[in-house]
């Protein structure tokens, strides 16, 4: 490769050596290599750090050295997605381009690719670039980014990017699997998830379970009372607070049932009590009438008058 290359450019100088370094110490969690047509345009693919989300991803990404270089920054453009960074888009980092000011000439490519992988799990913050996926989308990503490296390039560079891969594929080790702890949460959150729909539809809960049901229907029973009753009893507050997972719509389109059942009955009460009304005053006149005949016989004007008819 350096026969290729002004070995007095300084910059080229100076990535040649770094390749040198980076193939005769080469690293688990990282490769780097760069095209044999351009040794300023660079290959790489990080593995995912340990204990996040990104654990077990190989992610693929592009270096762009510039001409400057050690004494200006490179750009750095990811591959794979991973739902922290866009593909295809040079990201901002401190280390990157974005910011020259940050840039060290001591730093190296080997520097930028541990910082890029510590970068990883951090917050976004709104950073150019940066992506904020919830983590089980991450977790998927990363498990996806093992399957096959990304379509990118020219064939020279796919032919990098396979055999980088490949090599990443070496060096990793088996997807995490979830801790007995993580799988019992996650078991109960199903089950959590369950519960609640089949209290959202009674319908569906199996036969003996249907405790919501029952306790809807006692709440509408005791709203049937008397006039003279306590309209607000203990017991249906009671009954209101267990039985929680009726939905309001149901109750109020049995209170509404129920409402009309009683509208007829009250209709067919209202002549009976005219009648007990009329019949206790023709009662009442009856008792007067004859209270004052006896009155007036036991008088002698009603005697006299009493012989006078």
């Amino acid at each position: 490769m350096a026969e290729k290359h002004n070995i007095k450019n300084p910059a080229v100088k100076r990535i040649l050596q770094e390749v040198k370094e980076m193939q005769s110490n080469p690293s688990d969690d990282y490769m780097s290599l760069p095209l044999e047509e351009n040794i300023f345009e660079w290959q790489f693919a990080i593995r995912g750090p340990r204990d996040t989300e990104f654990e077990g991803g190989i992610y693929h990404g592009r270096i762009q050295l510039p001409s400057e270089y050690p004494f200006k920054p490179p750009s750095f453009m990811l591959l794979t997605p991973s739902g922290r960074f866009e593909t295809q888009t040079k990201i901002c980092l401190s280390i990157s381009n974005h910011h020259p000011e940050h840039w060290q000439p001591s730093w190296s490519v080997r520097t930028a690719l541990v910082a890029l992988i510590a970068f990883m799990p951090t917050n976004p913050n709104g950073a150019l670039g940066s992506l904020n996926y919830k983590k089980e989308d991450r977790c998927a990503l990363a498990t996806k980014s093992r399957e096959a490296p990304p379509k990118f390039g020219t064939p020279e560079r796919q032919r990098l990017i396979d055999e980088i891969h490949e090599y990443m594929l070496s060096k990793s080790s088996p997807l995490p699997q979830l801790a007995p702890s993580q799988a019992s949460e996650e078991q109960s959150k199903t089950e959590e998830a369950k519960a609640q729909v089949n209290l959202e539809n009674p319908e569906a809960l199996p036969v003996g379970a249907e405790i919501p049901d029952q306790a809807g229907d006692r709440i509408v029973e005791e709203q049937e009372l008397p006039v003279n009753a306590n309209p607000n009893p203990a017991g249906v507050e009671a009954s209101m607070e267990s039985s929680s997972s009726v939905s309001s719509n149901q109750l109020l389109q049995k209170s509404d049932a129920r409402v009309q059942n009683l509208k007829p009955d009250t209709r067919v009460q209202k002549p009976d009590d005219r009648l007990f009304t009329l019949a206790a005053i023709g009662l009442a006149i009856a008792i007067v009438v004859l209270l004052l005949k006896k009155f007036i016989k036991s008088t002698e004007y009603g005697a006299v008058f009493m012989d006078e008819s």
